[in-house]
């Protein structure tokens, strides 16, 4: 056999034995690739319930918003008009404000109180005292909202547990009926909602306080420092964070507050404690306008991101 035909049959062999070889055996995945696919498989189906009940009900919300629509029957197109409408509409501006009011209660009085009660029991948390002191304190965050609502109905009526103690310690001339009040109304709302988080934000902070080194303390009491001194350059700069999550939560709470207005007023009288949740429901199924409804509700969500990113923001640890 010549030289030349034995040159060709090598480079046939050299050339087919790619394709032998790959029709054999199938390519592998190298080490990060078999990762990636493993993670994938784990977030996939936490990404499709996100899809399904956030992604789409948003979507379809920023669709419907530019609707004009009763839900039942043929919609017409009106683009920003619903958001105009929004923005400029006195009653829904007020039912806004009302929102921003209920952050003065839902979020300073609950942090306020939560962080009076964690630093008193700071040096009780393993007795006793402190953990009854916790376990009443977190009841309220127990309790269904719709109860603590109706709860709360009775005591503020005219005959309720409020207006009697008032009378019985002489101040019978403030007594009222303080969720049919328009004055006196949303402030009484905001103290429910105070009620039923305080417990929650106190636990945050109980939490946090419990992590500071006990030997600051001494070392601030060694240099003569008093107890306001103390709650202000050493354990509200060490809570940083916890009051950064209380924060978040109460105003997430108070921007959309839906059960508490609902079952304690209903939104009265007039509406003076009708909050953005409550007149979104309202707009929707008693209305049938479901367009400004989601115009509304996005506008809503807007707002509360508004709110929380900058808090966010401000609690995240310092590099």
């Amino acid at each position: 056999m010549s030289e030349t035909t034995l040159n060709k049959a090598t480079t046939r062999r050299a050339e087919g034995s790619p394709r032998r070889l790959s029709g054999r055996h199938a390519p592998r995945l190298d080490r990060d690739q078999r990762k990636l696919l493993i993670a994938a498989g784990f977030i996939a189906p936490a990404l499709i319930m996100y899809a399904a009940f956030v992604l789409v009900p948003l979507g379809m919300s920023l669709f419907y918003s530019t609707l004009r629509w009763d839900g039942i029957g043929r919609w017409r197109f009106v683009g920003l008009r619903n958001y105009l409408i929004v923005l400029t509409d006195p009653d829904l501006l007020q039912v806004i404000g009302n929102a921003f009011n209920l952050i003065l209660y839902f979020t300073l009085i609950p942090i306020a109180l939560g962080l009076a009660v964690a630093t008193v029991i700071r040096g009780h948390m393993a007795g006793p005292f402190g953990t009854v002191t916790r376990t009443v304190l977190f009841l309220p965050q127990v309790i269904p909202l719709v109860a603590a609502g109706i709860a709360w109905s009775w005591m503020f009526a005219s005959t309720g547990l409020v207006n009697q103690m008032l009378t019985a310690v002489g101040l019978g001339s403030l007594a009222r009926g303080w969720l049919g009040d328009f004055t006196f109304a949303l402030p009484a709302v905001g103290m429910i909602g105070a009620w039923v988080l305080l417990g929650l934000c106190t636990m945050l902070l109980v939490t946090g306080i419990a992590k500071i080194d006990g030997s600051i303390y001494e070392a601030a009491e060694l240099d003569g420092a008093n107890k306001w001194q103390e709650l202000i350059y050493i354990t509200i700069p060490a809570l940083r964070q916890e009051i950064g999550v209380c924060v978040t939560i109460t105003v997430i709470a108070a921007l959309a507050s839906f059960d508490i207005v609902y079952i304690a007023t209903a939104g009265g009288p007039g509406i003076s404690t009708m909050v953005p949740g409550l007149e979104i429901y309202r707009l929707a199924f008693a209305h049938r306008q479901v367009g400004l409804a989601s115009a509304l509700a996005i506008v809503l969500m807007l707002l509360v991101l508004l709110c929380v990113l900058p808090i966010q923001w401000f609690a995240r640890p310092k590099r």
